[in-house]
């Protein structure tokens, strides 16, 4: 049976410094290490943004992730659903949480046909724990089989209300990772990406500005 970190440690390979890295350079700003890949251009487009989605938050209690740990950052989303039954007795729509997902937590967005089709779980060190090989599923779509990863998936925090994105900044800089990997131009990966996304995951222009709309909106923030 896994244990916490038992788990961890199969989904996850050795070297979790690198592992959003690749062929990118790292820079300092201010006193922290920021991977160049995770500062994307942003891309003027000409489509139209459904920002709608923004009025659904209107629970008593609602919080923003930022969301960059795929080691346990769904735990956490979890826990907070948790507490908040289990202190408060409060559920969906009385508390919403917005999982806000760029570069790194990529993986989590991706589904299965994605993996099978791109070395997601070799280019982001995610194994499979029932192969401890690069995943060719995605792994964080049902969590773990023991605690606390039970119930931490991305498919059972849908359940309980809470809202997945994916920036599209941040979607062109993975594209343009995996193109690389796989000789192919990022348009044409990128286009398979956006459309592989996992069911009822939000398209963002970019995840800055979502931060702050979801703030606007009465959420607290929390980076994960």
């Amino acid at each position: 049976m896994l244990e916490r970190r038992g788990f961890l440690g199969a989904v996850l390979g050795a070297g979790m410094a690198p592992w959003l890295v690749g062929k990118s350079e790292s820079r300092k700003v201010g006193m922290k290490s920021v991977l160049a890949s995770d500062l994307p251009t942003f891309r003027p487009s000409v489509e139209t943004w459904d920002m709608s989605w923004l009025d659904r938050l209107t629970g008593k209690h609602k919080q923003v992730f930022d969301f960059t740990d795929l080691e346990r950052g769904l735990v956490v989303v979890k826990n907070w659903f948790d507490a908040h039954e289990e202190v408060l007795h409060l559920k969906h729509p009385d508390v919403n949480a917005v999982v806000g997902i760029a570069a790194r937590g990529f993986p989590v967005n991706a589904t299965d046909q994605l993996y099978q089709k791109f070395p997601i779980g070799e280019l982001w060190k995610v194994n499979d724990p029932e192969t401890g090989k690069p995943a060719l599923r995605n792994v964080f779509l049902d969590g773990g089989k023991a605690p606390p990863f039970i119930g931490a998936g991305a498919r059972a925090l849908q359940s309980r209300g809470a809202i997945f994105w994916m920036c599209n900044n941040a979607l062109h800089g993975v594209s343009a990772r995996i193109g690389d990997a796989v000789k192919r131009p990022e348009p044409e990966v990128y286009a398979e990406l956006r459309a592989g996304l996992n069911p009822g995951v939000i398209l963002v222009p970019a995840h800055t500005m979502l931060i702050g709309l979801c703030q606007d909106r009465g959420c607290a923030y929390e980076a994960i």
